[in-house]
């Protein structure tokens, strides 16, 4: 079982995000504040769940969370400032978005390292998606959205199945880009290999 929190004396926010690999679309974030109480053994690290398991949560998430918010940074602004810093932004835009309902005093980020986002204090963590419930939550928003987000663009460009891959660099994926080229949702900093 996930720990319930790092700090138990504050409201805090988990914060996670999706994307940061892939070759197309956004890189998506998550802030999700749970209940103190919350328990649900099933909750973990985005990656280690099936798509079902992955769902099944969302819902609950979005249901029980005292707040929770999705943001993201399209491709042209990861081109335009780098991954790194794009998925600080999308961090920073899910805060913006959690703090008219919860303010939190506290911030839960995955990873090790994180721009301080204003007049919150943050502590970074790890493979905290997979240590603390907050930011397993984070997680699964963040990576259930956006492989919706993903899936609808694949309508626009059936060719590339980011129904499938989600943008990730499969290798169908990559010699789609060689024989079709690339859409208005790739990244073009990013490096195709076949």
């Amino acid at each position: 079982m996930l720990l319930r929190c790092y700090n138990n004396t504050c409201v805090e926010a988990g914060l996670d995000e999706a994307g940061r690999g892939c070759l197309a679309g956004p890189v998506v974030a998550s802030a999700v504040i749970l209940p103190p109480d919350y328990e649900n053994e099933l909750l973990n690290d985005s990656k280690q769940l099936t798509r079902d398991e992955r769902n099944l949560l969302r819902k609950e998430i979005e249901e029980v969370a005292v707040a929770w918010a999705v943001a993201l940074a399209n491709n042209e602004e990861i081109d335009r400032i780098n991954i790194l810093q794009a998925s600080f932004l999308a961090m920073h835009r899910a805060i913006d978005a959690v703090l008219p309902r919860c303010r939190p005093e506290h911030l839960l980020i995955d990873g090790n390292r994180f721009t301080p986002y204003p007049m919150i204090p943050h502590t970074c963590v790890v493979k905290g998606d997979s240590r603390y419930m907050s930011i397993a939550a984070a997680s699964v928003l963040a990576k259930t959205h956006r492989d919706e987000l993903m899936g609808n663009l694949a309508l626009e460009y059936p060719h590339y199945r980011w129904e499938e891959n989600a943008g990730y660099p499969t290798i169908f994926h990559r010699k789609a880009i060689l024989e079709h080229g690339y859409t208005p949702y790739h990244r073009m900093t990013f490096r195709v290999r076949v």
